[in-house]
């Protein structure tokens, strides 16, 4: 079976729909949480975690100082304490700033003031994140008010009423629309997948927003539980996959919500390893979108180079 959609210039496509063996995508999940890393791997592993982290303020209190702060800390990952015992160890390599930092629309300019320069990139959640419940136009201005102000990613959630309604060529039109209001900036659309209710409907979402233009599709806004999940995440790589096989295209992907721990981030790597091979395993291609992440990766990379834990209050509570 295929879903028949017409891209904004009138041309048709057809997008299959791909069935997903749900307990074979459990299992296989599954596999990637008992694998063994040996002590080195997993130091590399850690470091490019870090390096794929989007830190995220989206709350209603949200001010300019708060940003400011996230954007000192996305540079500098580690606490100066953390910092000062780090640099103490033999061998120890610096701690790398993130990947991004992901603001509302109104609070970029202070987020591009703060990282002029610093090679962290500047995401907004445009389109009336997270509900994205507003009109299209609305929506564009949002994301073309984001971009001049200097985003250069912008994430937008899918009309998931819309999909599940089985507008397919609505869903498939917005992220179109979005996609050329983002100009030259990166488009992280965001399928809600806790909303989605099945994994053959990741799937296609998937495959819509891939189609659609996408440079990178997204698990969540963080704000619907379950957020990221294995299976999910498993699911919206394949469709990455099979579209690389036919294409060579390169399309990103971000677990974002509920991903709190190392263990659980290294057992994401090694998914997107087996998956989708080394090219991936950059954040140019993969990012985490877990703020919370942050503080026990930096505790297991203290673990690794002393075999002990440092202090709890040796990390930012932010």
């Amino acid at each position: 079976m295929i879903v028949p959609v017409r891209d904004r210039d009138g041309a048709s496509r057809a997008i299959a729909l791909v069935p997903v063996d749900a307990v074979g995508a459990e299992e296989r999940a599954a596999f990637f949480a008992r694998r063994s890393i040996k002590a080195r791997s997993k130091l590399d592993l850690l470091y490019l975690a870090i390096r794929m982290m989007d830190l995220t303020t989206l709350e209603g209190a949200d001010t300019e100082a708060r940003v400011r702060q996230m954007c000192h800390k996305a540079l500098r990952p580690a606490a100066p304490a953390l910092t000062q015992a780090l640099e103490k160890i033999e061998g120890f390599r610096p701690i790398p700033p993130v990947a991004a930092v992901c603001v509302y629309p109104l609070l970029v300019p202070v987020a591009v003031k703060a990282l002029a320069g610093s090679g962290v990139h500047v995401a907004s959640v445009a389109t009336s994140f997270p509900a994205g419940q507003v009109s299209l136009k609305l929506r564009l201005l949002d994301v073309r008010e984001a971009v001049d102000n200097g985003a250069d990613e912008i994430d937008m959630v899918i009309n998931r009423g819309a999909f599940l309604a089985g507008e397919y060529q609505q869903v498939f039109d917005e992220i179109a629309a979005v996609r050329e209001a983002c100009g030259s900036a990166h488009l992280k659309v965001i399928l809600e997948t806790g909303e989605l209710g099945t994994l053959d409907n990741v799937r296609l979402a998937s495959d819509l927003a891939i189609a659609a233009g996408a440079h990178f599709i997204k698990t969540s806004t963080g704000k619907i539980q379950p957020a990221a999940t294995p299976p999910v995440t498993l699911v919206m790589l394949q469709a990455i996959a099979d579209h690389h096989a036919r294409t060579g295209e390169h399309i990103g992907m971000k677990p974002a919500g509920g991903i709190r721990n190392a263990k659980q981030a290294i057992q994401y790597l090694c998914m997107l390893y087996e998956t989708l091979g080394p090219d991936w395993m950059s954040p140019d291609l993969y990012r985490f979108g877990a703020s919370a992440l942050l503080n026990d990766v930096l505790r297991q990379i203290f673990r690794q180079y002393t075999g002990r834990y440092y202090y709890d209050k040796g990390y930012s509570l932010d």
